[in-house]
């Protein structure tokens, strides 16, 4: 049904649009954003900024999830994006690993629809993820969330899988199955990401020199981060921090 006279006319008074999203700003636990068709954000709520690790709004416009997050989370969420845009469709409740406040892997339901113009035409997506409180009572799921915060915990030393089955609970082998059908990944690279995240941030907000960075995340020199960095972040030390600072 089109929108009644009187709904157009009430909408058209809002001085700014996106004065209806500060609805958002209070609901606890949901991350809110709005991003064009090349995947920058354009609005978002302040719990997507603190995740991104920026301190407002204005600092998140323009910027990408590539900015943020690990490689193979950013174009996860950006193939979901075009699928939105070039179908139409609303992607609803897709149950995906998601940074929280604190940036930690928590799991969330994220929901997209595609963000259309005057004339009809997709110029983006509008989205809102939030915690799956009934997943996390799944016990394989329980043991991925021990897992993603042993790895947080322990990011300045080098663990093995058997350190980290060890602290969850469970075999090698079954945790090694429970990682790789949530997360994609195996116990060696969830802590070897981790390790490389958290040097990230260091880079991105500290200005310690890097192979001070390297050694306080278990690298035995700087050439050995800067490979296994470059690997999963598309760029070395240097170029993160030097791109980041703007």
């Amino acid at each position: 049904m089109p929108p009644t006279g009187s709904q157009q006319e009430f909408f058209a008074r809002i001085a700014d649009p996106r004065e209806v999203g500060l609805i958002l700003e209070h609901l606890p636990g949901v991350f809110y954003f709005v991003k064009d068709e090349g995947g920058r954000f354009m609005a978002a709520n302040t719990a997507t900024c603190i995740r991104c690790g920026v301190k407002g709004e204005r600092e998140l416009i323009g910027s990408t999830d590539a900015d943020f997050l690990p490689p193979e989370i950013a174009r996860a969420y950006r193939e979901d994006d075009k699928e939105v845009m070039r179908s139409g469709t609303p992607l609803v409740n897709r149950l995906e690993p998601f940074y929280d406040e604190q940036r930690r892997l928590d799991w969330f339901l994220t929901t997209k629809l595609p963000l259309r113009d005057r004339h009809g035409k997709v110029i983006g997506v509008i989205g809102v993820a939030r915690r799956d409180e009934k997943r996390m009572m799944h016990h394989d799921v329980l043991e991925v969330t021990a897992a993603t915060k042993f790895a947080r915990d322990n990011r300045h030393r080098i663990s093995t899988s058997a350190d980290l089955a060890r602290a969850v609970g469970v075999s090698e082998r079954q945790l090694y199955r429970n990682l790789r059908a949530a997360l994609g990944v195996s116990p060696y690279e969830l802590l070897l990401r981790t390790r490389i995240q958290s040097a990230a941030e260091e880079l991105a907000q500290t200005s310690l020199p890097i192979i001070e960075i390297a050694l306080r995340h278990g690298f035995c020199d700087q050439s050995s981060f800067t490979q296994q960095f470059r690997k999963r972040i598309g760029q070395t030390p240097r170029e993160f921090r030097l791109n980041h600072l703007g």
